[in-house]
């Protein structure tokens, strides 16, 4: 047998010196040393803790999640501001799931139509304190019916019968019931429309219903009056006609969920009923919101819109 190199020889000694070293360091700091206990529970208690102190506030999603920020960002940042609270908005993606996420109290203060406000109420016991003024200066608004400028079958209410519909959410006020109503209101039901389509993914849904009628995908559309500003950019609205305007209704809401600290509710309903047009910082707030300012508000005001769904067979609870 051949005798071992002295390279390989010497590589040998220093592994076996690694690892006596590295053993004989284990026993020290096991002899020496106790371990620090670390309690992860208590770092997630306090996680929840934080939570508890921040008050969420969504805007029902009628139009895309960026239109929503630059929207109200600026007024959850006058809120916080005035009212000394933890605000942060938070960004739903369907009206159904702001719905729900209000039932569940993942939403603190809603601010929304008054339909879905009307099924806030019935379900889960919500409360409005406040609505807005619009940017014309009117506490109510309403909703338009659309179609293309160069349609030549539609020109009339009747002439709508027997198209095609699309509308914002099944749970939209100007972009869908009060549509309905108006329909109800001249003869017209919901089954002498062979297809109502409803404005489909996330946010965006008041574009998504002018853009369709543009491309010609649907014969006719509804959406809150005001949509097709929103639009201007995107298309050319002069080739978008008004069939027809519904009657006002009470205007967007604010509501408080069932169990938030009546004096949550309150410090936000003031400085919601502060903001001024005439101070030009309050001003620019309301300007991105368009909005004209905020008035006190209870659930009564809300009984118009109770009637109609009675008037067209919606029920709130669905």
């Amino acid at each position: 047998m051949n005798a071992p190199s002295p390279n390989r020889f010497r590589r040998a000694l220093i592994l076996e010196g690694l690892m006596v070293f590295a053993f004989l360091s284990l026993t020290s700091c096991v002899g020496d040393d106790k371990p620090i206990p670390v309690d992860l529970s208590k770092k997630a208690e306090s996680s929840r803790a934080q939570d508890t102190h921040t008050i969420t506030y969504a805007y029902l999603p009628q139009y895309s999640h960026r239109v929503s920020y630059q929207r109200h960002n600026p007024l959850i940042e006058y809120l916080k501001k005035e009212t000394g609270l933890s605000l942060r908005q938070i960004f739903p993606d369907t009206f159904d799931e702001h719905i729900k996420m209000v039932g569940q109290g993942q939403i603190d203060i809603s601010f929304s139509n008054p339909f879905a406000y009307v099924k806030l109420e019935h379900q889960y016991g919500s409360k409005a304190f406040a609505r807005i003024i619009e940017e014309d200066g009117n506490s109510n608004f309403r909703g338009q019916i659309i179609c293309r400028k160069d349609n030549k079958a539609i020109n009339t209410l009747a002439d709508c019968k027997g198209k095609r519909w699309i509308a914002v959410d099944p749970t939209s006020a100007g972009g869908y019931l009060f549509a309905l109503g108006l329909f109800h209101e001249h003869g017209i039901k919901k089954s002498d429309f062979p297809e109502i389509a409803f404005s489909p993914g996330p946010g965006g849904k008041q574009e998504k219903v002018v853009l369709s009628v543009y491309a010609g995908r649907y014969d006719l559309g509804s959406v809150r009056e005001g949509t097709l500003d929103v639009v201007a950019g995107k298309i050319d609205i002069s080739e978008i006609r008004v069939i027809a305007s519904t009657p006002w209704y009470p205007g967007w809401v604010y509501s408080a969920r069932k169990g938030l600290d009546a004096s949550v509710v309150e410090k936000v309903k003031e400085a919601l009923l502060k903001l001024e047009r005439r101070n030009p910082e309050q001003a620019e707030i309301l300007k991105a919101a368009h909005i004209n300012g905020v008035i006190a508000s209870g659930d009564r005001e809300f009984d118009a819109v109770r009637q109609l769904l009675k008037k067209v067979n919606v029920d709130p609870a669905e």
